[in-house]
Order: structure tokens, then sequence, then C-alpha cells
């Protein structure tokens, strides 16, 4: 994870909620709160004037929502990453910001420690999403029900199973993998079918999905 100094605006109606992120990130090594903002014009004005690494964006604002303050972030101000900070966990929300071009989605209700890693992996270049909006896009997406033991595994999985892992997600056949990894195909078989009964899914795309939402894929 980056270390360096990280500026933030917090755009948010609610100055209380506001309030409480300037005070939870007041001793913060590296992650600055540079500036504030109430809605979304606010926040625009804010860019225009000033860089910030990551905008952590409320969608319920007025005279400019966060929905189209993300859509013209994302056009002028390509440079600075989106944090969503909200309570609406809708599927059709998310999947409409992530279209937008969001970096991350975060629930109001989570913990100091779930929001700077958020902050610090999206300045990264990754994406993030809290647990219960990545299962919930699972869920919606698919015919089953995944529990966060999907995101949180309890099993540790080995070097040898982590390999064939992202070999499939890749899209390597049996014979592929086995080439690629000097091991017979009985053996990239056992493997994959452990593998199915060790993460508790059904099927060769419930372990590309794991993998997905695991940062298993390169």
């Amino acid at each position: 994870m980056t270390k360096k100094v990280i500026n933030i605006i917090i755009a948010d109606d609610h100055q209380m909620f506001i309030d409480g992120l300037i005070a939870m990130f007041k001793d913060h090594p590296y992650i600055n709160v540079r500036a504030t903002a109430n809605n979304g014009k606010e926040t625009l004005q804010q860019l225009k004037n000033n860089y910030f690494d990551v905008v952590l964006l409320d969608i319920n604002m007025p005279e400019l929502n966060g929905i189209e303050s993300a859509r013209i972030i994302t056009l002028k101000y390509p440079q600075t990453k989106i944090i969503i900070l909200t309570s609406y966990i809708e599927k059709e929300l998310v999947t409409q910001l992530i279209g937008i071009g969001i970096n991350g989605y975060v629930l109001k209700n989570t913990d100091k420690n779930e929001l700077e890693t958020a902050i610090e992996t999206v300045c990264d270049g990754e994406k993030y999403f809290s647990g219960d909006v990545a299962l919930n896009l699972i869920n919606a997406a698919t015919k089953e029900t995944y529990t966060d033991t999907f995101l949180k595994p309890d099993k540790k999985l080995t070097v040898r199973e982590t390999e064939i892992l992202r070999l499939i997600t890749k899209e390597f056949t049996t014979k592929e993998i086995a080439n690629q990894l000097s091991i017979s195909e009985f053996t990239v078989k056992t493997h994959r079918k452990h593998l199915i009964s060790k993460l508790k899914v059904k099927n060769l795309a419930g372990l590309v999905k794991y993998a997905v939402f695991n940062g298993l894929v390169d």
C-alpha cells in the first residue's frame, strides 16, 4: 500500500457526518482532508481549483447528486479517484456507478480501518468494494447465494491451488494447465475438484468469481 500523503475531499450534505470523518482522519499520518463540500456543485468547484487524490462522494446530495457528480469527475478529473460513501446498496445503483467509472464503493456503516484500506487501495490503482456490496452484486448475478466466507474463506489456498486457480481464470484448458505447471492432467482435475469443494462453489464460474473478488486475477 502507498504511504505518500493522500489529499482527499469529503462531499456529503450532512455536516455532522463530515465532521466525524475529519475527526477520524485528524491524526492519520498520510490521509489529509484537504477540503469538504455539501453538494455536487461545491465538489466540482473544489476540484477545479485544487488537486485531490480521492473524493469521498455521497449519492443523495442537493443541486447535483453523487451520480451526476461522479459522471463529470471521471470525464474532467480522471486522475482523481472516486469512492462512493453511502448507505444505498441497490444492485442497479452500484452497477450504474461502476459503469460510470468509480474506483470504490463503501457503506457508511463501515469502520475506520476499512475506509482507510479503501482509500489506500484505490490510490494504488485497484478497485475496492465493501464486502456487503460485492456479495450483493455476486448474488444478483447468479442463482446461488454466497455468504461472507466467499470473500473471506476460512481455509487458505495452497501455492499450487492458487496457481491453478489463476490459470483457470485465464481460460487455460486442463491440458494447458498441466503443461504449464509440469503436472499430469489428472492432478489438475483433482486440484480443481478440491478447489470447488474447499471454496464451496458449484462450478468453474464460481471459482472465477471467487478469484476476481479476492484479487487473485492478474
